[in-house]
């Protein structure tokens, strides 16, 4: 099919493919034992499917509009073996991606005429939000971009101290205050360096706190309008972190952090160590919010640009 062509490296596809594997085995699985003995699609293959797919966390939402596909699928082709299931899943999860208009980047890209590039980045702790952030400083450096860190989460000594590593580890420029500071103080003086420094991307790590959604929702917005006395229209970029290894908790994450402050872009990390991956499918389709990164690894490299056509072509890969 036209739409699995050839866009990844061999190297990151094939990294791709390791962090993919528990879910897709687990999927296979499932699927294996639902078609059992059929030999073509029929209403009792579709139920089984669909509880496959709810099992394997793409959400019912998802879900349903999946099953609606394939069911079109076989009015239409009258006869569809079992066999051919996996293509048609294949086939009818990237179109049904396609429609978010999002996935089809292949490297990591801030644009050129924003500088410097306001990234603000939120999430629970424990989700992966301080690697992330590590390992996109790593690659917009490694695409020439001169990148500066700022440590807003200033609720945690820890947040602050593990900021510090991988900007030292990088080898980018930290601003930092002390546990306790304002946050928007924080942000505010990362924006005016990284002006100062000439910068091309500025990321700003937050607190996320959610046990009280209007004390967030008023600390995001605070932080938000001291960075636009620097830059205008900053943060260019609100990027949501979710733990891909949670599956439904991070839908609901998702939906907190949607409702507290204007979430434009997601990371999903931690899917290589879960069976949970088919979480990726719903929540683009679910949200409308363009999963922009996938973790697939602990390597610094493991943080890939999320494509999804790669990513369906991994998850459906026999």
């Amino acid at each position: 099919m036209s739409l699995f062509k050839k866009m990844f490296s061999r190297e990151k596809k094939e990294t791709l493919d390791k962090g993919l594997e528990k879910s897709k085995n687990d999927f296979f699985s499932k699927l294996g034992k639902a078609v059992a003995g059929k030999s073509k699609v029929d209403d009792e293959v579709l139920d089984d499917l669909e509880d496959v797919l709810v099992s394997s966390d793409v959400g019912v939402g998802t879900t349903v509009k999946i099953i609606k596909r394939i069911e079109e699928r076989v009015a239409r082709d009258r006869f569809l073996g079992t066999e051919e299931l996996n293509r048609i899943l294949r086939e009818e999860i990237a179109a049904l991606l396609s429609e978010t208009n999002s996935g089809e980047a292949t490297n990591f890209h801030v644009p050129a005429d924003t500088k410097p590039y306001v990234i603000m980045v939120v999430g629970v702790n424990g989700v992966g939000k301080t690697t992330t952030i590590g390992k996109l400083a790593y690659q917009f450096q490694k695409e020439g971009k001169k990148v500066v860190l700022g440590a807003a989460d200033t609720f945690r000594a820890a947040a602050i101290d593990q900021l510090q590593v991988w900007a030292d580890r990088v080898g980018v420029p930290i601003v930092k205050q002390s546990m306790g500071s304002d946050p928007a103080s924080v942000a505010f003086d990362s924006v005016q360096s990284a002006v100062k420094q000439q910068a091309d991307v500025v990321i700003i790590d937050t607190a996320g706190r959610l046990h009280n959604k209007v004390n967030l929702m008023n600390e995001l917005t605070k932080v938000k309008r001291v960075m636009q006395k620097v830059v205008d229209n900053a943060p260019h970029e609100v990027l949501l972190v979710l733990d891909g290894s949670t599956g439904q908790n991070a839908f609901e994450q998702a939906k907190q952090f949607t409702a507290a402050t204007e979430v434009t872009s997601l990371a999903v990390t931690k899917l290589d160590g879960t069976a949970k991956g088919g979480v990726v499918i719903g929540i683009s389709d679910q949200f409308q919010i363009p999963v922009k990164y996938i973790g697939v690894g602990e390597g610094i490299e493991d943080l890939q640009v999320f494509n999804k056509f790669e990513f369906v072509d991994s998850f459906f890969k026999k």
